[in-house]
């Protein structure tokens, strides 16, 4: 039979995929319906409310939806909200890890563990960055246009078939997973977990360094590597803060795309680098 020649790596790799399926279906269906009833309403209150900017930002980025880091890089770009409320939005996001991790109801301490420890993080630096910086800009009241989310759909456009965008973005995630994994499992089944921790520095005050810019590619999947590493014990739970803080996703690339202010973007970039490290040393540490 053609399914006995399939690889193991290959197979274990499709078996462990498709299982999340239905579960990342069912997350997404309830994110849609979250974002296509609410996203205007939170985009209202983010601009009016600049005092509590990066409690409001972290508290709305840990729920599990790729689109607000883009929303906050194109509120702080027209200026309607301040860099720390923008750096909260990225620390205390996670993009496609918490959806992921959703998949098994085992994981929900360490989701609650890895919530918290973001959302306190994000709020801290995002105080920080206000005060120290004196960024708290000015807030408008012009309309906005949004940027477009990590599936290209409009965030805030209601009239889109709502289970489109589930599908589309349930079955992105599917393959990203398979390939990850299909990689993970033929290097550790010929090389060794050894290899793969050596690579990322295991044991060593760089795992967090090198795992923060990892998170800092601009890709909505890249928290799902990040997650599948420590869940394969081969990153620590500070590396996987780090790269889950420093994990903006798309945000990064609106910001780089959109700023017309270079060397405002790279100070920004370079904060939320340097506080991801940060806090996952002192996590290591602990």
């Amino acid at each position: 039979m053609i399914i006995n020649n399939i690889p193991e790596f290959l197979s274990d790799a499709f078996v462990d995929s498709i299982k999340l399926v239905p579960f990342l279906f069912v997350i997404f269906v309830l994110i849609e319906l979250f974002e296509t009833k609410y996203s205007k309403k939170i985009i209202d209150f983010m601009q009016y409310s600049k005092r509590f900017g990066p409690i409001i930002g972290a508290l709305i980025a840990i729920i599990p939806q790729c689109g607000f880091s883009v929303i906050a890089s194109t509120l702080f770009v027209k200026r309607f909200i301040s860099a720390g409320t923008l750096l909260a939005v990225y620390i205390a996001t996670s993009d496609e890890a918490i959806p992921v991790l959703l998949t098994d109801f085992s994981n929900s301490l360490l989701i609650t563990k890895i919530i918290l420890i973001k959302l306190v993080l994000a709020i801290i630096v995002g105080y920080l960055v206000d005060l120290v910086l004196k960024r708290v800009l000015n807030v408008k009241k012009d309309p906005i246009e949004i940027e477009k989310g990590c599936c290209h759909h409009d965030i805030v456009d209601e009239n889109r078939g709502f289970l489109y965008h589930p599908i589309k973005h349930t079955f992105n995630i599917f393959a990203f997973i398979f390939i990850t994994c299909t990689v993970l499992n033929y290097v550790l089944m010929n090389f060794g977990v050894d290899t793969v921790r050596d690579f990322v520095f295991e044991g060593s005050m760089l795992q967090p360094v090198l795992i923060s810019l990892i998170g800092l590619i601009p890709n909505c999947s890249i928290s799902i590597l990040i997650v599948m590493l420590y869940l394969e014990k081969t990153i620590t739970f500070g590396s996987l803060i780090a790269g889950l803080s420093s994990g903006a996703g798309l945000g990064l690339l609106v910001l780089l795309k959109k700023n017309e202010n270079a060397k405002e973007t790279a100070l920004l970039i370079t904060i939320l680098f340097l506080a991801s490290v940060l806090a996952g040393i002192i996590l290591n540490a602990a």
